[in-house]
């Protein structure tokens, strides 16, 4: 979809927005930034840019945050009455220079020197003993592989929490976590994972406590502390505790994309713990993933510990099994066996540490890695309980309900989407990212989790019928209708590569603060039949 230039930049930026996520959708917003900043529109010019750093997110791209997010920070300092009386935009602003910084660790495609320069802003506002300051510098000091920093901040970050933000009013802070902290649910998983890689297995339990013990709410909770947990409780000598953690958590992770980051937790627990055949198991199912990760040093964990179940397999006399990896890029798809797969796993491992050494002018995370390939057994196997076994994860200090009450709001999750379409009889598929999809009539409807912590319900519908690209204004007239006329879903047309109009449609509700069963069961009827009602109208065009 292309946007005339001669429009006005405000109809060409809600337009900009209905397109789908990709390459169209952020060029024609930084087409719409560079020309506000030209005229002199710094108001759209940053409602461009913070739409821009959205799509990133949502797309999987964090590493292009820096320069949209160094513009607009840019762009509030010369004119701070841009954000007046728009605090959720300020805060909004406040996150996505965390997650700026925070992308620098995940791929090796952003400077050291950017990651710096960013950090130290985020420090000039804050406060240099702000603790989100101090708990970036932390794990930006562990991957450089400078230990007594990373200490020295770590000590900072933990007894950073009692002290109030600068520019912050106490009361607002007392209320709600500053958005540059991160979540802080998932802090105590953030701590105990630099914990133990540095040998400190027992504190890093200790440091995951509050989570174990329900004392925190997070929807990815507690599932990522368990995985956290898993390869410190084999070393403490409670293998049969991880063994239940492991199949609790996995159960969860196997399908979000965004728990791309756990799996090598789960591949090395099963390396370690004797359980060579369910992990070779986990990572043949797991492999396509590899092919589009979640980030850099994701791919680059979940290849070394893909290399390290391989090589222990081999050794234990099962390197002639054969594992499928699907096709990708010019890589065909073949039955490989297990000697070679560790082989080539190495090599991707090898090449990504190699790419953040190059960047952080040190040996660190190839010695990481080095260090992961050396290790053996811990412990003899524990033998895993039934993967239906209700008894599976005890109430052991936490308990978690599968389904809350009808009328008790939880965080929302996979389980909860799910359940209600089972309510409702339906039938749907789950993808690999933790999409669930399923077909009404003319509609295909996909739900899926968006947010920072997959806070958000979204749903798009697609109309089954395509038509020629010939239509183009019809199908533009049709959905500009739509969306005057109804509320619900946000029409938009996208053209298809083989030159046919793609109708769809979304919805977004923030579920920030939790939903109930009987709630989704409401928002779920309400977008299977706006979706339907929508398709219908499409298939009945002329």
């Amino acid at each position: 979809m292309t946007i005339s230039r001669g429009r006005g930049l405000a109809e060409a930026l809600a337009d900009a927005r209905d397109l789908p996520d990709g390459e169209a959708r952020f060029a024609e917003l930084e087409r719409i930034a560079g020309q506000a900043d030209a005229t002199g529109d710094p108001g759209t010019a940053l409602a461009a840019r913070l739409a821009l750093i959205e799509g990133y997110l949502h797309h999987g791209e964090r590493w292009r945050l820096l320069e949209p997010v160094r513009r607009c920070l840019a762009a509030v300092d010369r004119a701070p009455g841009l954000l007046a009386g728009r605090p959720d935009d300020a805060e909004t602003l406040r996150r996505h220079q965390r997650q700026a910084v925070e992308a620098f660790l995940g791929t090796p495609r952003v400077g050291l020197d950017q990651a710096r320069s960013l950090l130290d802003d985020l420090a000039d506002r804050l406060g240099p003993d702000a603790e989100p300051v101090a708990e970036l510098r932390c794990r930006l000091a562990d991957h450089l592989g400078d230990e007594p920093t990373a200490r020295r901040e770590c000590d900072r970050w933990r007894h950073g929490s009692a002290r109030p933000t600068p520019g912050r009013d106490p009361e607002q802070s007392a209320a709600a976590p500053d958005p540059a902290g991160g979540c802080p649910g998932c802090a105590p998983a953030r701590r105990a994972e630099l914990l133990a890689g540095w040998g400190e297995h027992a504190a890093a339990l200790d440091a995951l406590r509050p989570v174990l013990d329900g004392e925190v709410r997070c929807t990815d909770q507690p599932e990522r502390a368990l995985a956290v947990a898993l390869l410190p409780w084999l070393r403490t000598g409670a293998a049969d505790r991880a063994g239940r953690a492991h199949l609790r958590a996995y159960r969860r992770h196997r399908r979000e994309r965004t728990a791309f980051p756990q799996l090598a937790a789960h591949l090395r627990f099963c390396a370690l713990g004797g359980h060579l055949d369910r992990g070779l198991d986990i990572l043949a199912e797991q492999l396509p993933r590899l092919d589009h990760p979640y980030d850099d040093l994701s791919a680059m964990e979940f290849a070394a510990a893909g290399a390290l179940l391989c090589a222990l397999a081999a050794e234990a006399g099962r390197g002639g099994r054969r594992l499928h990896r699907p096709g990708h890029g010019p890589r065909p798809a073949a039955e490989v066996d297990v000697a070679t797969l560790g082989a080539d796993l190495l090599a991707v491992a090898t090449e990504l540490a190699g790419s953040f050494d190059a960047r952080n002018g040190t040996g660190h995370q190839a010695g990481r890695i080095a260090s992961w390939l050396a290790e053996r057994p811990l412990a003899d196997p524990v033998p895993l309980a039934a993967e239906d076994d209700p008894d599976e994860w005890p109430a052991d200090p936490a308990t978690e309900r599968a389904e809350p009450p009808a009328e008790e709001p939880a965080p929302l999750s996979l389980a909860l989407v799910t359940a209600a379409l089972d309510r409702r009889g339906d039938g749907y598929g789950v993808e690999p990212d933790g999409a669930v999809v399923g077909r009404w009539g003319e509609a295909v409807i996909r739900y899926r989790r968006l947010g920072q912590r997959g806070e958000i319900l979204h749903a798009r519908v697609v109309a089954t019928r395509r038509l020629p690209a010939a239509r183009r204004a019809e199908a533009y007239a049709f959905c500009n209708a739509w969306n005057h006329d109804r509320l619900l879903p946000k029409a938009y047309v996208h053209e298809l590569d083989e030159g046919e109009l793609l109708l769809a449609g979304d919805v977004s509700t923030d579920l920030e603060h939790g939903v109930a069963p009987v709630q989704l069961d409401v928002l779920i009827d309400a977008t299977v039949a706006t979706g339907v009602g929508y398709a219908a109208a499409v298939a009945a065009l002329p």
